[in-house]
């Protein structure tokens, strides 16, 4: 049966918000856990518009709101348990092979974020739900480091019905003004942005200012070739 999700006095959605109404309107709630599943795996597919277009149809009518949070929660648990196994299979190993490709990048880097990882892992995973961008790439280092796969879906879920939650019932309070929620959305992701961005230009900077003192040891006689 098709869900009547659109009217003849509203404009025509297009894009991402498009093709998000067009999979709930042939799958129902189910639809909705499919797009935020594959949000997951595919970041530029915005979950802070999708989940508030969801909320706003279980607003219509067109599927209850407790189905509409168990099947969202469900595709963000499938996403994250994909990136996990990639991972995984990925292994430390080849992690580490891939980081002595990465120019400026060395494997002690690789040694130092297992570490923090390994120690802050649990909340990094509960916290990174909630954080754009981080929400799918959490879950690799999740892999490689093994978690305990018990924890690690149990953080995933927890994080990740509170995100839902606070989208969904943002769609579904506001109606068909769902879209007002996407503006805040942005900010808090171009705050994230920015502050990677920062990061890793920090990064950079102190990378090449310790790779040139270190050639100038190495004039000097006081360093060897290789030593960092």
């Amino acid at each position: 049966m098709s869900i009547a999700i659109r009217t003849a006095a509203e404009p025509e959605l297009t894009g991402i918000a498009g093709w998000a109404v067009d999979l709930m309107e042939t799958l129902g709630a189910p639809g909705a856990g499919l797009a935020i599943a594959l949000e997951n795996l595919f970041p530029p597919l915005p979950s802070e518009l999708i989940l508030p277009l969801a909320g706003f149809t279980a607003s219509r009518g067109s599927f209850t709101l407790p189905e509409v949070l168990a099947w969202t929660t469900a595709g963000s648990v499938v996403g994250a348990l994909a990136l996990y196994l990639v991972g995984a299979l990925l292994g430390r190993e080849r992690t580490r092979a891939i980081i002595k490709a990465v120019p400026l990048v060395d494997v002690a880097d690789a040694d130092r974020t297992e570490a923090w990882f390994l120690k802050h892992g649990r909340k990094a995973v509960f916290f990174g739900r909630m954080i754009p961008i981080f929400r799918s790439l959490i879950s690799v280092p999740a892999g490689i480091t093994r978690m305990r796969i018990s924890w690690f879906l149990a953080l995933t879920t927890a994080g990740s019905i509170i995100w839902n939650t606070v989208f969904v019932l943002a769609g579904y309070l506001l109606g068909e003004n769902w879209h007002l929620v996407e503006p805040w959305a942005d900010i808090l992701q171009y705050v994230v942005i920015a502050a990677v961005v920062a990061a890793v230009a920090w990064f950079v900077v102190k990378r090449v200012i310790r790779i040139r003192e270190h050639r100038r040891a190495i004039a000097r006689g006081e360093a060897t070739p290789g030593g960092m």
